[in-house]
C-alpha cells in the first residue's frame, strides 16, 4: 500500500481578507475595557439629519480609536511590537466595533454618545497577526488615511460654502454631497470588513454593496467583495469585482493575486500563474502571491517551482505556516521525507493547533520507518480532530506494521465510518464489515 497516496490534496490558498483567525470573541468578562466619547456637530446650511450623523459618527470613531490606541500603546506588549501609534490605530480599526449609546438631532446640531468595549488580550493579540502581514497592514493604514482626508475635506468644503455664490455654490454643495456619500461608503466598508472577519460573508457582501453604491471609485471595495463573493461561491461574480478594481487601479498588486486565486479555483492554473506574475511584479516582496503561484504550480505538477515560491514566501515571511506546511508536503511529494519533517515541524510550531500538519508529518516519520513516532503524530491530529477519517487510517496502517492487528482493525473500521474511501475499500475487498 503506497502511503504518499494518503496525503490530503492540498488545495488551499491565501486571499488578503482571509482574517478568520484575527476574529475577537464577544465575550465580556473583568478584562474588558470600556472607552465611551461624545461629539456634537453643528450642522451647516448643507446638511441634513443624515449627513449630521455621518459626519459626527466619524469624528466619535476617530476620538475612541485615538484613545484606545492611547491605551494599548502604554501596554508592554504592543511596545514589544515597534510600531507606531498611528499604525496601532489603524490596526485597531479593523478590529473593533463602534456602538452608539445614545443620540439626539434638534435640526442644528446632532450629538451622539459611543463606545468601544473590548478585551485588550484579544485586540493586542489580533494587532499582532495583522501587523506580520504588509499588505493588510498597508490596506488599513491608507483606509485610516483615507477617512481623515474624508473628514478634512468636510470641513474644507462647509467654509467654502459659506462664502461661494451662483454656480460656485451649487457646485460646492455637489462637491459636499459627494463627501458625505464617500464617509458614509467608508462607514459602510468598515461594516463589511468586519463582517468578513467574522465570517459573515452574506452580510458583508451587502455592506461592501452599500459602499459601492455610496462611491463608485471605491477600489477596496470592490476587492473586498470579490473576495466575500469567492468564499460564497460565486467565482465569475469576484472575478468581475477584482477586474473592476484592476481597471480602476492597476497598480494594486493584491487584486491580480486574488483574481490569481479565483481563476485557480477554476482550474485555469496558467492564467492564475499571469496575475500572480503581475502581483508580484508590483510587489516583489508579496508573499501570498509567491504561496499561491506555488499552489498553482502544484496543481501543475511542477513541484520543483511549487517549492521554489515557497521559499520565497518564507522569505520574506517566516511566520507563513502554510507556506512551510506546503513546502513539507511538496518534499513528501519528492520522497525527501527528512527535509517534509522539518518544514512541517516548523508548520506546527506556528500554529500547533493544525490537526493536518500532524497527520502529514506521521506519514514522513512511516516512511522513514520511525512507526511509533509516525503514531504519535497521527494520536495528536485525532486528539485535535476527533472526526479526521484519514488519521484513523493511516494510525491502522501504522498499527499494522508493528503487528497490532486488532488496533489496526480498530482504527481502520472508525476511519470506514467516517467515510474514509480507501478504509472502505480494504475492510471490503477483505470481507469485512464496519
Amino acid at each position: 500500500m503506497d502511503i504518499r497516496s494518503i496525503i490530503k490534496n492540498i488545495s488551499c490558498f491565501v486571499l488578503v481578507l482571509i482574517l478568520s483567525f484575527i476574529f475577537l470573541t464577544n465575550n465580556v468578562s473583568a478584562e474588558t475595557k470600556t472607552f465611551i466619547k461624545e461629539y456634537t456637530y453643528q450642522a451647516s446650511e448643507a446638511d441634513s439629519k443624515l449627513s449630521s450623523r455621518t459626519v459626527a459618527l466619524r469624528e466619535v470613531k476617530r476620538l475612541l480609536l485615538e484613545e484606545l490606541g492611547t491605551y494599548l500603546e502604554s501596554q508592554t506588549e504592543v511596545r514589544n511590537f515597534q510600531i507606531t501609534k498611528d499604525q496601532i490605530t489603524a490596526l485597531t480599526a479593523g478590529i473593533v466595533s463602534t456602538e452608539v449609546m445614545e443620540d439626539k438631532w434638534d435640526g442644528k446640531a446632532y450629538w451622539l454618545k459611543a463606545k468601544i468595549s473590548a478585551n485588550p488580550q484579544d485586540v493586542i493579540k489580533a494587532i499582532d497577526t495583522l501587523r506580520k502581514d504588509r499588505v493588510k497592514v498597508k490596506e488599513l493604514e491608507e483606509l485610516r488615511k483615507k477617512s481623515e482626508e474624508l473628514l478634512d475635506e468636510n470641513e474644507r468644503l462647509i467654509k467654502e460654502l459659506k462664502t461661494a455664490t451662483g454656480n460656485a455654490k451649487q457646485e460646492t454643495a455637489q462637491a459636499y454631497k459627494q463627501n458625505i456619500n464617500n464617509l458614509s461608503a467608508t462607514e459602510w466598508f468598515e461594516k463589511g470588513y468586519k463582517l468578513g472577519i467574522s465570517g459573515n460573508y452574506t452580510d458583508a457582501e451587502k455592506a461592501f454593496s452599500k459602499a459601492i453604491a455610496l462611491n463608485p471609485q471605491d477600489v477596496a471595495a470592490y476587492n473586498n467583495r470579490g473576495f466575500v463573493y469567492y468564499e460564497l461561491g460565486n467565482i465569475q461574480q469576484a472575478i468581475k469585482d477584482y477586474n473592476i478594481a484592476i481597471e480602476l487601479n492597476p497598480q494594486l498588486a493584491m487584486s491580480y493575486s486574488n483574481r490569481g486565486v479565483a481563476y485557480g479555483k477554476l482550474g485555469n492554473y496558467q492564467q492564475a500563474i499571469n496575475d500572480y506574475n503581475k502581483a508580484i511584479e508590483l510587489n516583489p516582496q508579496y508573499a501570498a502571491a509567491y504561496y499561491n503561484r506555488g499552489i498553482s504550480y502544484k496543481n501543475l505538477g511542477n513541484y520543483q517551482q511549487e517549492i521554489n515560491n515557497y521559499n520565497r514566501a518564507v522569505e520574506f515571511n517566516p511566520q507563513f505556516a502554510a507556506a512551510y506546511f506546503n513546502r513539507g508536503a511538496a518534499y513528501t511529494n519528492l520522497g525527501n521525507y527528512q527535509q517534509a519533517i522539518k518544514d512541517t515541524s516548523k508548520a506546527i510550531e506556528l500554529n500547533s493547533q493544525d490537526a493536518e500538519a500532524y497527520n502529514n508529518r506521521g506519514i514522513d516519520y512511516y516512511e522513514l520507518g520511525n512507526t511509533q513516532q509516525a503514531i504519535n503524530d497521527y494520536n495528536k491530529a485525532i486528539e485535535l480532530n476527533p472526526q479526521y477519517a484519514k488519521a484513523y487510517y493511516n494510525r491502522a496502517i501504522a498499527y499494522a506494521k508493528l503487528g497490532n492487528y486488532n488496533l489496526s482493525s480498530e482504527n481502520c473500521k472508525i476511519a470506514a465510518r467516517l467515510g474514509d474511501k480507501g478504509a472502505q475499500d480494504f475492510l471490503r475487498s477483505h470481507g469485512m464489515k464496519w
